[in-house]
């Protein structure tokens, strides 16, 4: 599911840049993807659901932290870096207008200046965002986890009303607050997504099936295109995605045959992050060696380019999760007790899901009977 957001985003910024024109092209793919940004939606939430669903017995705010920063730091200080080289070569416009932009985006406090949200990466004003709910997880998750069933049920619900709310009282009060790439307007979503872990994982889930909150998720999608600009990014989405997420995870405790679990699908996931942190770059590089010109009014020009671009950054992405992401995490975690044992797994590998239920279970693994930390094997056994 993250690489089917990351690709929503991506086919986002092509209708940004204009691959089709204006034409009869133009306008399907601003219909079907218009409302992209979402895709930033669903990762705010997934983020959350994941951390509370993934904490250990004993954790501390620490080794969290320092989790998280190996997570997302390398590969954000080497497209950082590519930035730069571009900014001063062949993208003036990606140049920081000081050096303190360029600090605020390096330390992950740029967002918080409205000027500064697109600084050097422009998509990494997310990352601004994941920073600050990493700082405030341990807090959240120590908040959270004392309430009853009714009290997450709650909360999920609060949290809904205030991603729809905050558009349109900012409209109708003319309160002209950033809301898109504001960490604190987009917080509500990451609370979102702990408190639905937290509901799952208490057994207190009640949603629809799979099926039907996919449905419910793109009847919001396409409702996108029908509202001002203010909604598009989260508000018509919300619904959708709080029901989305607790059901695919609900399917894979129960092992039910689901599209994602796929092991290419996996796999695209797993270099989801790298590809969304390259590819507006790949874009921009584009746009600044072939002009303008290369934005095309017809389909299968546009179909071309955006082929293009798009298995660049799919292969620069992959170069990037193997050479900077993997094993820069591995650096930073290296001294610290929160980098898994290294054990041989015995015959029986669990699948995926399996492999997913049993580690937040803090019980050993029902088909190989190891540790939930003693794998760092191949990518279909236990981890």
């Amino acid at each position: 599911m993250r690489w089917i957001a990351a690709l929503t985003v991506f086919v986002y910024h092509v209708r940004n840049f204009g691959y089709f024109g204006t034409g009869q092209s133009g306008r399907l793919v601003n219909w079907a993807f218009g409302a992209g940004a979402a895709g930033v939606s669903f990762f705010f939430v997934l983020s959350g659901f994941v951390l509370a669903w993934s904490v250990r017995p004993g954790d501390r705010a620490r080794i969290f932290w320092q989790r998280r920063l190996a997570r997302i730091y390398p590969v954000h200080l080497v497209t950082a870096a590519a930035s730069l080289l571009l900014a001063w070569s062949l993208i003036p416009g990606l140049r920081p207008d000081s050096v303190q932009e360029a600090a605020a985006n390096l330390l992950l406090i740029s967002s918080w200046n409205p000027e500064w949200w697109q600084a050097l990466n422009p998509v990494s004003w997310s990352l601004v965002c994941e920073a600050f709910f990493y700082a405030t997880f341990p807090a959240l998750y120590a908040g959270l986890r004392r309430l009853p069933v009714r009290g997450l049920a709650l909360t999920s619900l609060a949290c809904c009303a205030v991603v729809v709310a905050l558009p349109w009282a900012n409209t109708l009060y003319a309160l002209n607050w950033t809301l898109y790439s504001s960490p604190l307007a987009r917080l509500p979503e990451f609370i979102l997504g702990v408190s639905l872990s937290l509901l799952v994982k208490s057994g207190g889930w009640r949603g629809p099936g799979l099926d039907l909150s996919l449905a419910i998720t793109l009847v919001g999608y396409f409702l996108t295109a029908q509202v001002p600009a203010e909604y598009g990014y989260a508000a018509c989405t919300i619904t959708g995605l709080a029901l989305l997420i607790p059901a695919a995870a609900t399917a894979d405790l129960a092992g039910a045959p689901s599209l994602w679990r796929r092991a290419r699908l996996v796999r695209l996931g797993e270099l989801s992050f790298s590809f969304y942190m390259i590819h507006l770059l790949v874009m921009l590089t584009g746009r600044a060696l072939f002009g303008p010109g290369h934005a095309h009014h017809a389909a299968l020009p546009g179909l071309a380019t955006t082929a293009a671009v798009f298995a660049l950054s799919l292969v620069i992405a992959w170069v990037l999760y193997v050479h900077v992401e993997t094993p820069g995490r591995r650096l930073l975690l290296r001294s610290s007790s929160c980098l898994p044992t290294t054990a041989q797994p015995r015959e029986g590998r669990c699948r995926p899901f399996r492999a997913r239920a049993w580690a937040q279970s803090g019980r050993t693994c029902e088909r190989c009977s190891a540790d939930r930390r003693g794998f760092s094997g191949p990518r279909r056994s236990c981890r």
